[in-house]
């Protein structure tokens, strides 16, 4: 038999202690902490606390509209998957729009990416929501375009969508917005919908 770790519990205690000790988490929040410590178990690179930058209100603005049952509106399906729903402080909803009837046909009809038409769906649950984008730079961009349009102003803003053509652009847009929302972002072309959901499972709970 191969020697190995097999007590899960203890595999997430020294994971989050190796964390810990080679990443550089001077002058976060314990909240703000406890996310970036999550985001970079999702992807393996302690490097990537370097490239995290939040508003100065996201930790308890987020945590807060958690907690106050908000509902959270997710670009695709996988980080709607990777909320750990025994996590949520109030049974909270987690919603893609993605694969609703008729997106495909939207996207088409709007000359945009199926992502990005999927938000259109969002009008009537963006305020006080919690976004999560973490696939989609066109769903990012939409977004802002939308709380422009007066679609409504979500609590938090979890924008970490990954790629080569739009994603660090669209972060930066995130951070730059006159609408000053509140927001944790991944500079650069890294994210994913793994490290969205991290992120979103440390802020629903105190318990690392």
């Amino acid at each position: 038999m191969m020697d190995y770790m097999r007590d899960g519990a203890e595999i997430y205690r020294q994971s989050f202690a190796t964390i810990r000790s080679e990443a550089d988490l001077d002058g976060l929040d314990p909240v703000l902490s406890r996310t970036v410590v999550r985001m970079i178990h999702a992807c393996g690179m302690v490097d990537l606390r370097r490239d995290v930058s939040a508003s100065a209100g996201f930790a308890a603005a987020a945590a807060g509209a958690l907690r106050a049952g908000a509902p959270i509106l997710c670009d695709t399906s996988m980080v709607a998957a990777g909320v750990t729903r025994a996590r949520l402080p109030a049974g909270n909803e987690v919603i893609c729009t993605l694969s609703e009837p008729g997106v495909a046909e939207l996207a088409r009809e709007l000359g945009t990416t199926r992502t990005a038409a999927a938000l259109e769906r969002w009008r009537e649950r963006l305020q006080d929501s919690v976004v999560v984008v973490g696939n989609a730079p066109t769903a990012l961009f939409r977004l802002l375009e939308l709380v422009q349009e007066g679609a409504g102003r979500p609590a938090a803003v979890i924008g970490v969508p990954v790629g080569f053509i739009g994603a660090a652009e669209s972060k930066l847009e995130l951070t730059r917005h006159p609408s000053r929302l509140e927001h944790l972002v991944v500079h650069g072309r890294r994210g994913g919908s793994a490290i969205a959901a991290a992120a979103v499972n440390a802020l629903a709970s105190e318990e690392e």
